[in-house]
């Protein structure tokens, strides 16, 4: 299994966001069923707006296994600091180990960073276990109604408390 990260096209920029809002989908819809209550827009745990974002602030790759499309991840550097924006495969490969060849894809490309940052809603169980039991991540915080994110200054930002108000947990990976 041969798995890279190939940067994003601007011809696949739609099917990209797509792609990642069915991913985030389907982990809201298998804890949640189909209660509503946890989508950012009409139908989506993502709204496009953001990951959209996401890409104009950073660097998009799709994840390609064996030459086809499987997953997309969008990262931020700045120096010695990395942010890992979105990460995500597809459903039909979830198990097979593309994500953890793409983190590391991730870590091989930026040897200059010492620190990532990643968040994640306190239901995706398994992107909990991913980060922490696969990658090295260390849970450092948790965002909730009691502890908002300081970055969601206005109450604006999708990602802080502002949409998942039952929470979010902070991941930081040191190097």
């Amino acid at each position: 299994m041969e798995v890279k990260l190939v940067s994003l096209s601007p011809d696949d920029r739609e099917r990209f966001i797509r792609d990642n809002q069915d991913a985030f989908n389907y982990g809201a819809l298998v804890e949640f069923g189909k209660r509503d209550d946890h989508f950012e827009e009409d139908g989506e745990i993502i709204s496009r707006e953001t990951i959209d974002a996401a890409i104009r602030g950073g660097e998009a790759y799709r994840i390609v296994r064996d030459g086809k499309k499987v997953g997309g991840a969008v990262i931020r550097t700045d120096g010695e600091r990395g942010d890992l924006e979105l990460l995500f495969v597809s459903p039909e490969v979830h198990g097979e180990g593309i994500g953890y060849a793409a983190w590391r894809e991730i870590e091989r490309l930026h040897p200059e960073v010492k620190v990532w940052e990643t968040v994640t809603p306190y239901f995706e169980k398994r992107n909990i276990h991913f980060y922490v039991n696969r990658c090295g991540f260390h849970i450092v915080e948790f965002f909730c109604s009691r502890h908002p994110d300081p970055n969601d200054r206005d109450g604006t930002n999708p990602d802080a408390d502002g949409l998942f108000e039952d929470g979010m947990f902070r991941f930081e990976k040191r190097i």
